[in-house]
């Protein structure tokens, strides 16, 4: 006995020498040397120099040593002391749906003067064509701007003359100007959505303000009744978003579906992104209904056709696929996170219960992962109650599935545990940064000190993912999201998160990159830059872990690369930066701005 098991060390060791010369004599696709680079595990390893074959990360260390995985095909690149951090990966943006319309809309994200914002949308005005719209939709906050108001429908209608105009704020309001309301033949007489309503004016005419009390319908129909790009123009509209996310850091993205988006007839521009291998982004997928009422058959009709995970042979890199369904399961369980208006709750829908409990036992039933779509504490502890009794009613079988909660603003340690007991998750987004003085204003500073509690989640081990609900409720600019979770304040500068509940900026980047990996089910993968992780990382503008707190917002990307692949540079890595088509139409506002601004 003695004799064989001496036998299996020895046959143990000679196989690990194999596989470490095999690795020793391994020439690497791609080495970047002369950086300060976070491998972001649980040592927090720093490395200078990292090496890179068939898309995952073979070796880090110093270049020296790297340099010795250097063969005659090998792309080196000098990170010029840089410093370089796994792929950002936004657990709850909506991705295919803002690749859709990113030629179409003007962003405001970023402006910093509501002057400069209205300058923009009387220049885009000028040359947007008979029958098109000048859209702003979401990404911005009036107290973003030096003048911290709104805009006036009057500003809007001078701005925009004859051309019709929508402007969206988060999923609050909207301004619609003259021309749009005559367009859609809206007026006194137009009924508005339950839930919503058209302001007046004193002399009881239309202002062109349309409100969400707190239904966002009326804001989804007017978004919709917007015209439409054509296919081509979705296509390359999805490729100059991708790229935008890409500039960002972004490598991976969690997409939370949404209102007025079809599966899988307006996921087609990506699809086929996907299908030629051409994603520059790895896009992890739930299904959003879109039919009040009919959820539960929409669902059953996906989870017959479709298969979670890759959802086919073709996309077996993480690249694509189906994650399970969400971030709605049912509209009338659903609360919204309009703080400029009462908060809903669920108890003024009588079906509420009985229509998501179907929809969780049917995903449980079938196992497919789940997410909610949860604004507030009070609708946690009612979901809770429904999360329990389909685990008990399933042996168990909830509590073994990946499942979250989206948002969570102001869950509470009670909630958290019960959380916790059937081994969920939450994937939480800035958009208190967006909204959070409306927030305070509606239920007082104190309650927006721990909104959400971010430091309480990870004390407590729950998996927790970081995002940005971008890119309508908030800009899917990262670096603001990340400012937000380290300082605790809003774009505008508004001091929320207590001390203690601000995260260090290792945590921050930790919920940015391995936490969000847990959303997708992805963690073994992807979200460090360990051996046989993918090699999914960027090269920053400034030192995230040094630069000034207030810069932390503006960085950037100077390279990015995903499975070994550079997808985007600028600086000195521009020449790097693989070409891409104009944006089109020609009048697309992302000729003339870009998406972000930072100027």
């Amino acid at each position: 006995m003695r004799k064989y098991a001496i036998l299996v060390l020895i046959i143990i060791f000679l196989s690990c020498q194999k596989d470490k010369k095999a690795i020793d004599n391994a020439a690497a696709d791609l080495i970047v040397t002369n950086g300060k680079i976070a491998i972001m595990d649980k040592n927090n390893t720093m490395a200078e120099a990292i090496a890179v074959e068939g898309g995952k990360v073979i070796a880090f260390g110093t270049s020296s040593e790297m340099l010795k995985l250097k063969g005659d095909k090998t792309n080196v690149i000098d990170a010029n002391g840089r410093t370089i951090i796994p792929g950002l990966n936004d657990s709850h943006l909506h991705l295919t749906r803002g690749g859709r319309f990113y030629n179409a809309e003007l962003r405001w994200d970023g402006v910093k003067s509501l002057k400069k914002a209205l300058q923009m949308l009387k220049e885009q005005a000028a040359r947007t064509p008979k029958g098109q719209w000048v859209r702003v939709v979401g990404g911005w906050s009036p107290y973003q701007f030096e003048e911290k108001r709104f805009p006036t429908v009057q500003e809007i209608n001078e701005a925009t003359g004859d051309v019709p105009a929508f402007v969206l704020f988060l999923y609050s309001r909207a301004w619609m100007n003259k021309s749009g309301m005559k367009v859609l033949k809206i007026d006194e007489n137009t009924k508005p959505p339950e839930g919503s309503s058209y302001e007046k004016g004193p002399d009881g005419k239309l202002t062109g303000v349309f409100l969400a009390e707190p239904n966002p319908t009326i804001l989804y129909a007017g978004i919709g009744a917007l015209p439409p790009m054509t296919g081509q123009e979705m296509s390359n509209s999805t490729k100059q978003f991708y790229r935008e996310l890409n500039k960002y850091g972004i490598t991976s993205g969690i997409d939370a579906g949404g209102g007025g988006h079809v599966f899988p007839k307006d996921y087609s521009a990506t699809k086929s992104l996907a299908d030629a291998g051409k994603m520059p982004i790895r896009l992890s997928y739930y299904l959003f209904p879109q039919n009040k009422g009919k959820e539960f058959e929409e669902f059953q009709n996906w989870i017959a056709t479709n298969k979670v995970g890759n959802n086919g042979e073709i996309h077996l890199d993480h690249g694509y696929e189906l994650e399970g369904g969400g971030e709605f399961l049912t509209w009338s369980a659903g609360d919204f996170e309009n703080f400029l208006a009462p908060q809903p709750m669920l108890e003024d829908r009588p079906s509420w219960r009985n229509d998501i409990k179907k929809v969780i036992r049917l995903h449980v039933d079938s196992g497919w992962p789940f997410r909610i779509h949860a604004t507030y504490g009070e609708t946690i502890s009612n979901l809770l109650d429904v999360l329990e009794e389909v685990n008990k009613e399933t042996n168990g079988k909830l509590a073994k599935e990946r499942w979250l909660f989206d948002h969570a603003e102001t869950v509470t340690e009670a909630q958290l545990k019960r959380v916790k007991a059937l081994n969920g998750g939450i994937a939480i987004q800035a958009r208190m940064a967006y909204a959070g003085e409306y927030f305070v204003e509606r239920y007082g500073a104190a309650k927006a000190q721990y909104a959400p509690p971010l430091k309480l989640m990870i004390k407590m081990g729950i998996p927790v993912g970081a995002g940005t609900d971008g890119t309508r409720v908030a800009s899917y600019n990262p670096w603001p999201a990340l400012y937000w979770m380290v300082s605790g304040k809003t774009v505008g500068g508004l001091q929320l998160s207590a001390p203690d509940n601000l995260l260090t900026r290792q945590e921050a980047l930790s919920l940015y990159t391995k936490g969000s990996a847990w959303v997708s089910k992805e963690e073994a993968v992807k979200g460090t830059l360990e051996k046989g992780m993918y090699a999914d990382f960027i090269l920053l503008s400034d030192d995230y872990f040094t630069v000034q707190e207030s810069k932390i917002k503006d960085l950037s990307a100077v390279l990015t690369v995903v499975g070994g692949n550079v997808v985007f540079g600028d600086k000195e890595y521009i020449k790097l930066n693989p070409a891409i088509e104009k944006a089109i139409p020609d009048w697309s506002p992302v000729n003339f701005y870009g998406g972000y601004q930072k100027k």
